[in-house]
C-alpha cells in the first residue's frame, strides 16, 4: 500500500547497511523539505506527545491528503520527510488504511528510535489518520 516515494526510500536503505548512514538520509530527507511558514506553526498544527517541536499542516483538495510539517530536531524532521513519502498524495479515504507501523518496520526505524522518538513517531501518525479519518 506504500507509496512510490516510500518505496524508494525502501530501496535506498537497502543499499545503506550502516545504522549512521541511514540516520544521515532521513536527515537528508528532512533537509530538503521546505521549511513550514512560521503562520502554521501554531497550537492547532503542534503535535503533542513529542520530545521536540512538530507541527504538521494537513491540506486535503480534491479528496487527496497531502501535509507539511516542521521540526526544530533534525532526526525529526527526517522522520516527517519519510512519513509524507508514506502519505502524501493518498487518497483521503486511503490513508487510515495504512499500516504505518508496518511500514516504518520495513526500515528497521521501529528498532533505532529511542522511546522518546517512538512515541513522537506515533503521535505525528495519530494526528495524520485523525485528520484524515475526520475529513473522509
Amino acid at each position: 500500500m506504500a507509496s512510490p516515494a516510500f518505496e524508494d526510500i525502501v530501496e535506498d536503505f537497502e543499499f545503506l547497511e550502516d545504522w549512521e548512514d541511514r540516520y544521515r538520509y532521513v536527515i537528508e530527507q528532512g533537509k530538503a523539505m521546505e521549511p513550514l511558514p512560521d503562520a502554521l506553526k501554531v497550537p492547532a498544527t503542534k503535535v503533542e506527545g513529542c520530545a521536540s517541536q512538530v507541527w504538521l499542516h494537513p491540506v486535503i483538495e480534491g479528496g487527496v491528503f497531502r501535509f507539511d510539517g516542521e521540526s526544530d530536531a533534525m532526526i525529526v524532521r527526517g522522520l516527517i520527510a519519510v512519513l509524507r513519502a508514506l502519505y502524501n498524495d493518498l487518497p483521503v479515504a486511503d490513508v487510515p488504511a495504512v499500516d504505518a507501523r508496518a511500514e516504518m518496520a520495513r526500515l528497521g526505524l521501529n528498532d533505532h528510535l529511542s522511546a522518546q522518538r517512538s512515541n513522537g513517531l506515533r503521535a505525528m501518525i495519530e494526528r495524520i489518520r485523525k485528520v484524515a479519518a475526520e475529513a473522509g
